[in-house]
């Protein structure tokens, strides 16, 4: 019979950690239970305290399966598993998913920086009006319409770029709550 190692805090943390401090036998949670560590092959069959033979166990479930073995991990433990996976694949999609949006988006800025930039070469928008005011308008409106609205603007006022961007963002406005956008 193999003597019984202790756990260090540090260890059952990190059992409790990946079995999402729930029960693998009825999937009870603090503060309901107290949560232990219980081996899969039991200590006196010769189990070892590695992660791969510790699991989270409520009390009475620990106390109730004593020294029995369990010929498979249980399939609750099975079925939170796969759905922490499903949860980190979704977050890691949702992450690429995000990256994409905020990349279109700063192209799309770019372009209509770019149509501003070609009426006045030695001027750029600046980035505060970039960041807020040009990416709500194309929240708000087809990227087409606010290229359009820049293309206005830039051949009514081709000598003045401050009145040429009030210009702009009032093409904007006026598209905005022409499509009910804003009220």
């Amino acid at each position: 019979m193999s003597k019984r190692k202790g756990l260090s805090k540090k260890v059952r943390f990190e059992v409790f950690k990946r079995d999402s401090f729930k029960c693998a036998y009825c999937g009870k949670s603090p503060p309901a239970v107290t949560l232990e560590v219980d081996h899969i092959v039991p200590v006196a069959d010769g189990g070892e305290n590695d992660m791969s033979n510790l699991i989270t166990s409520c009390h009475d479930c620990n106390s109730g399966k004593g020294a029995v073995p369990l010929s498979r991990v249980p399939q609750q433990l099975s079925d939170n598993f796969a759905e922490l996976k499903e949860h980190e694949d979704q977050i890691r999609e949702y992450r690429k998913f995000i990256k994409g949006v905020n990349r279109r988006a700063a192209k799309d800025v770019a372009d209509i920086s770019a149509i501003f930039s070609e009426t006045f070469t030695d001027k750029d928008l600046s980035q505060k009006f970039k960041k807020v005011s040009l990416k709500k308008f194309l929240e708000l409106l087809p990227k087409h319409e606010v290229e359009d609205a820049m293309e206005i603007a830039t051949s009514v006022r081709p000598d003045d770029p401050e009145n040429a961007v009030k210009y702009f963002c009032g093409v904007c406005w006026k598209k905005i709550k022409a499509n009910g956008e804003w009220k």
